[in-house]
């Protein structure tokens, strides 16, 4: 079938589409009900299914006869160490640790925090939880006590695994102490706490701690245990989230069926295939693209401890695809933007051999044309940039190279997946014309895979999602639908901007900003104004090498927004700093630096990479006067 031929089957039918979908991978009981609504009234997939995903990642694989092919190579700059995995041996590890769980008393439907470096043992344990049936809930290795107390709290664990310690880039960061004071803040306390004890730095062991090494010698392998499809496999916080945490949660049999259908038709990749996605597990992106999905396709996972651009070796990324053979890569725009800026003409990526390199994923931010371009250049490979949150669990849009590639046009994601009827809303819920901006929305039923409720909290599923529009989930992101039905996703909503009374877009004059042969990298926000309600205001970060007037620079960017936007965009200001505050995923927190450049007060959150730049760009724009 054609991408337009399967786009359709899953509007027009979508029940009949993924049933045929789901008759690819292995049912403990196949599902007689392929769509209905639960209690809530919320639309759920292959009700009563019943399978296990650990299974399906591990076992299932071993029994096909791939027992011996990798599923799982870890490369750790950071401590200069490399271990693999094979099928047979991660599932033998897996079923251990699963002992180790059980052992403790988690049973189907308990949860377990992972807070844990990238390191295999964080894998492990999750698809341990997922063997049990029980619900894991990673927390990003590193987050502050406080942080990890209260998805203690929403959680209400059984059990947490975590380890000595992590790195970051030269940095070791002593997890053991922050869990903790997090334990000891939390109302919630967990019955124990299991510990991977890290060479390099060894914690020591509390009252209520077991040690995974231990414990692991002593475990008797646990079995699969069947799981409903609608049944949690995990609960995952999204980033940034203050006061009461927002759990999605993520089903089995749904989830199962999209992370097999996505590799195949997004990813192109078959058993056998190395896919690297350069993430973490503590984000979606390592859950979807580093655990389950590659693992549920029969391929081989890079689990990479180590930011590869912020290593002493700037060409990581190209050292890891030559060694191991990746066929897929896949890392955010900010990634490339960080290797444009340390080696311009990409030399370093010169010195490697990437012929089984076929194609380059980027997602998690917008992909501004510049970055597009000069990695297109330079690596000779086909760019997909594709888009998608934390709340679906896989691409809403891409340009599905498994399928039918087609034409990229630079700024768009390209065209929906299947399975989501993607649709332009005006402020009354109605759909626009074609080419005219506004609410990106997706309309019911979410395809599999998607969240069906935030833990613990219905209402607020309903509210912050589908409450906006009837019959509507609401992305949060602005954009629009062209003639040919590609997708351009402008930013969020709050960052279109009002200027005298015109909504403008942040996120086209960071693209124009982008293109300067100066720029590495920027952000735009919005800043308020007597005059006119907001003005933009432009933060820029130059290339390495590049010592530019700071005013004839300002004053080409203003010309080149003019020019290719208009004076309509009163975009007038443009201040060089010399950092932009990101979180540890590589987002831009642009709604810390719209509270900076108006003058108001903002909490640095616990997700953010380098606090201390945002006092320097804070003094950067009282010198400027631009702040107060």
């Amino acid at each position: 079938m054609t991408y337009q031929q399967q786009y359709q089957a899953s509007i027009t039918n979508p029940e009949g589409f993924w049933r045929e979908q789901g008759k690819r991978i292995q049912w403990f009981r196949d599902p007689e009900t392929i769509l209905s609504k639960d209690e809530n009234g919320i639309d759920r997939w292959f009700a009563d299914g019943e399978l296990n995903t650990a299974y399906l990642a591990l076992d299932y694989h071993v029994l096909q006869g791939r027992g011996d092919q990798l599923a799982l190579i870890y490369d750790s700059p950071v401590t200069e160490s490399r271990r693999s995995y094979t099928y047979a041996e991660l599932t033998a590890a897996v079923a251990k640790f699963a002992g180790v769980l059980k052992a403790q008393g988690v049973e189907k439907g308990d949860r377990v925090v992972v807070y844990m470096p990238m390191v295999p043992e964080a894998a492990i344990a999750m698809l341990a939880c997922a063997r049990l049936g029980a619900i894991h809930s990673v927390v990003f290795g590193g987050f502050a006590a406080h942080e990890l107390a209260v998805r203690i709290d929403d959680a209400e664990p059984k059990v947490i695994v975590s380890a000595s310690c992590g790195i970051e880039i030269n940095r070791i960061i002593d997890y053991k102490p922050i869990l903790d004071a997090a334990i000891e803040m939390a109302t919630h306390k967990p019955g124990c706490s299991v510990i991977l004890q890290r060479d390099i730095s060894r914690c020591a062991m509390g009252q209520n701690d077991i040690d995974w090494q231990e414990a692991q010698l002593a475990a008797e392998p646990a079995d699969c245990t069947p799981v409903l499809a609608t049944d949690p496999l995990y609960v995952l916080y999204t980033s940034g989230t203050t006061g009461k945490p927002k759990g999605v949660v993520r089903d089995n049999g749904g989830h199962a069926v999209a992370m097999k259908y996505s590799m195949d038709v997004v990813y192109d990749m078959e058993p056998g295939d190395v896919f690297w996605a350069a993430s973490d597990v503590g984000w979606v992106v390592g859950h979807s693209y580093i655990v389950y999905a590659p693992l549920l396709a029969g391929c081989t996972t890079v689990f990479y401890e180590g930011k590869p651009v912020r290593t002493p070796d700037a060409g990581a990324f190209w050292r890891v695809c030559e060694e191991y053979g990746v066929k897929g890569l896949f890392a955010a725009p900010t990634a490339f933007r960080a290797i444009r800026k340390e080696d311009p003409d990409c030399n370093l990526a010169k010195k490697y051999d990437l012929s089984k390199l076929k194609t380059i994923f980027m997602a998690g931010e917008r992909l501004d044309p510049p970055t597009y371009e000069w990695v297109v250049e330079h690596i000779q490979r086909p760019v997909v940039d594709h888009w998608w949150q934390t709340e679906t669990g896989w691409a809403i849009a891409g340009n599905h190279v498994g399928l039918e590639p087609v034409a990229v046009k630079a700024g768009s994601v390209t065209r929906p997946s299947p399975g989501y009827n993607v649709q332009i809303l005006d402020s009354r819920g109605n759909p626009v014309a074609r080419n005219e901006q506004g609410s990106i929305a997706i309309k019911l039923p979410l395809p599999p895979g998607c969240l069906p409720t935030i833990w613990g909290n219905h209402d607020r599923f309903v509210a912050g999602y589908l409450a906006t529009f009837d019959g509507y989930y609401i992305t949060g992101d602005g954009g629009y639908l062209d003639d040919d039905n590609y997708l351009f996703v402008l930013g969020r909503t709050d960052d279109i901007i009002n200027v005298a009374g015109h909504r403008l877009s942040t996120g086209e004059m960071e693209e124009v900003v982008a293109g300067h042969a100066a720029v590495a990298e920027c952000a735009v926000i919005g800043q308020s104004s007597d005059l006119k309600g907001e003005e933009p205001l432009g933060l820029v970060l130059l290339k390495d090498g590049f010592d530019v007037d700071e005013e004839q620079l300002q004053k080409e960017l203003v010309q080149r927004v003019r020019d290719q936007i208009g004076a309509v965009a009163s975009f007038k200001s443009a201040i060089v700093v010399k950092r932009l505050p990101k979180t540890r995923s590589g987002k831009i927190l642009r709604k810390i630096l719209r509270n900076i450049a108006n003058g108001e007060e903002y909490v640095a959150p616990s997700t953010i990479d380098d606090p201390a730049c945002l006092e320097e760009i804070q003094d950067i724009l009282k010198l400027k006067g631009i702040c107060k």
